[in-house]
């Protein structure tokens, strides 16, 4: 088990507690810059952690970076949020962060946690989320991960437009109808009405 915090009082007693826990190493640092093919050394990896919530997404992003070396992710987050990494196409919580999550993982808001369970209590409710990897990525493999990830932020940029709104940077609208038409999707689609499925077959067929 390797333990990465940030916060001294916390490593400290951490290393503390690795004295009497021979299988715990404690690595003092930021979890965004943590080499985690480093800590793995080739191993399968569980993932366990109360993320701040303020940086969230960022984690999120930087262990997706690193899919291929885990099984899975548990992780304590803002309701909001984990709200968000599950939510269904045609919801209002169903965006960007939710197509990327599902791309990589399998989410389920596992269990709600109120603001009383905390010392001092946050501001806002908290859930843990459980995240069994892979995800969609697994059956869609598209290749150019990084490309289709930024297709998918353009078809969310302003989340009430439609695709052939969004996409006009990529292609015009005419080409994002007859896309979409060939794909028996609405020709007025909007980003938020597609499952990730949906929105990869029309990456591929935009490129």
């Amino acid at each position: 088990m390797t333990a990465v915090e940030l916060d001294p009082p916390l490593v400290k007693r951490l290393e503390s507690l690795a004295e009497f826990q021979r299988n715990l190493t404690v690595v003092h640092g930021d979890i965004l810059t943590t080499d985690l093919a480093k800590i793995s050394a080739g191993k399968r990896m569980r993932i366990y952690g109360n993320l701040p919530y303020y940086i969230t997404s960022p984690i999120l992003h930087h262990f997706f970076e690193h899919a291929q070396l885990i099984d899975e992710i548990h992780v304590v987050i803002q309701l909001e949020v984990a709200q968000r990494l599950t939510a269904h196409p045609g919801s209002k919580s169903y965006g960007y962060l939710s197509v990327l999550t599902q791309y990589y993982a399998r989410p389920d808001l596992a269990l709600r946690i109120p603001r009383g369970a905390f010392r001092p209590p946050p501001e806002v409710d908290s859930a843990l989320v459980s995240m069994r990897l892979p995800g969609e990525s697994a059956k869609l493999k598209l290749g150019d991960e990084a490309a289709f990830l930024g297709f998918v932020k353009a078809c969310f940029a302003q989340k009430r437009k439609t695709l052939a709104n969004n996409l006009r940077g990529i292609c015009e609208p005419k080409g994002v109808h007859k896309i979409l038409k060939g794909l028996n999707l609405r020709e007025d689609a909007r980003a938020e009405q597609l499952r990730v499925e949906e929105l990869a077959a029309v990456f591929r067929a935009a490129k």
